[in-house]
């Protein structure tokens, strides 16, 4: 796999906050950047810095002339010119310009996100089971056994993600009433043994996508690597001929977007760790529709950038540790029990 990351970037950019936002965008993918300042200090280098790639991102380019005749001129590196200005982090547009930002340098240096490859997955499966499960709740009653999925849960990741999300399943009890969906960027080659590593310790059933299976409390459907997937009003999957639009496969924007399109606040999710910012044009609209928005705090992912794009859309409405998400959930499931029980007194 070619991540382009070897010698670094160059950023070339006239205005302060432009530059900002550039060293923060590079650093959330993981990309080193060999320089970073304005066109003055850039001429005054001697020698210049040896990278991969010089990114330029001018107010007016036509106010440089022999800095942009020179870099042409140059044959070591190739020369790219930015998206535009970045717009205010948090806004959908901030989400597009960054991913503007990534197709172009991509285009240029090869796949920039890190995935999981078999020695991560070998390693974890090889990991003794540490933590204790925690406790049914004592007011949740338990999902029958062929229940259908009424309440579904999304759980989207990428570097980093399976510990995560392994960590998270292993805490929690078996026969929930709720069923989660698991998106998780990942070589297609290396889905099996992801299936083997996910559930070995949990009490919880990995399934995958089937055409018009039903979704049932207890289940994680693992979505396909290579086609888009959502599933109908009944919870059955349906699947698509299409591959998943933009950068990502599967798309976590996607499969929260065509869910929450059709279970509105019974959808809800929770981003883990990785890299990128998948899930965050989605969460504002799952936000609306009434379903909840998690993600697993920054400080303990192998890496922050996709719960930190979440956090920065002001959506999400709680954040912690693995084991601390999955003591949320139980809590959260045990408050609508109660609720639950109530109504029907009430209208009894």
């Amino acid at each position: 796999m070619s991540t382009g990351r070897g010698r670094g970037v160059i950023v070339i950019a006239d205005d302060v906050l432009q530059r900002h936002r550039l060293q923060q965008a590079l650093d959330r993918h993981g990309l080193p950047v060999a320089f970073i300042g304005d066109p003055e200090r850039f001429a005054a280098l001697d020698p210049t810095p040896e990278a991969d790639l010089c990114l330029v991102e001018l107010t007016d380019e036509e106010e440089y002339p022999e800095l942009i005749e020179a870099l042409l001129a140059e044959d070591e590196r190739p020369l790219l010119f930015g998206p535009g200005a970045a717009p205010e982090p948090g806004r959908q547009e901030y989400v597009r310009w960054e991913r503007r930002l990534f197709a172009k340098l991509e285009d240029q240096l090869g796949r920039l996100e890190a995935l999981e490859n078999e020695g991560s997955l070998d390693a974890l499966a090889a990991q003794p089971e540490t933590r204790e499960r925690l406790p049914m709740p004592n007011w949740l009653e338990p999902a029958g056994e062929d229940e259908p999925a009424r309440e579904i849960w999304i759980l989207g990741a990428s570097l980093g993600g399976p510990a995560a999300v392994k960590a998270f399943l292993d805490a929690l009890p078996g026969r929930l009433p709720i069923a989660f969906v698991y998106a998780q960027h990942i070589d297609a080659h290396f889905s099996s043994v992801l299936s083997r590593v996910l559930t070995r310790d949990s009490e919880w059933r990995l399934v995958t996508a089937v055409q018009d299976r039903t979704l049932r409390c207890g289940e994680i459907l693992q979505v396909p690597v290579e086609q888009a997937l959502w599933l109908d009003g009944e919870a059955r999957m349906q699947l698509r001929e299409e591959p998943w639009s933009g950068p990502y496969g599967p798309s976590i924007d996607e499969v929260m977007t065509h869910i929450a399109r059709v279970h509105g606040g019974h959808c809800h999710s929770i981003i883990f760790s990785g890299m990128g910012n998948d899930g965050a044009l989605a969460a504002p609209a799952l936000n609306q529709a009434g379903g909840h928005v998690w993600v697993q705090r920054p400080d303990t992912c192998a890496s922050p950038a996709m719960p930190e794009s979440v956090l920065a859309t002001g959506t999400a409405d709680f954040q912690g540790d693995p084991r601390e998400l999955a003591a949320r959930l139980l809590r959260l499931l045990e408050e609508q029990s109660l609720l639950a029980g109530r109504s029907r007194c009430h209208s009894a």
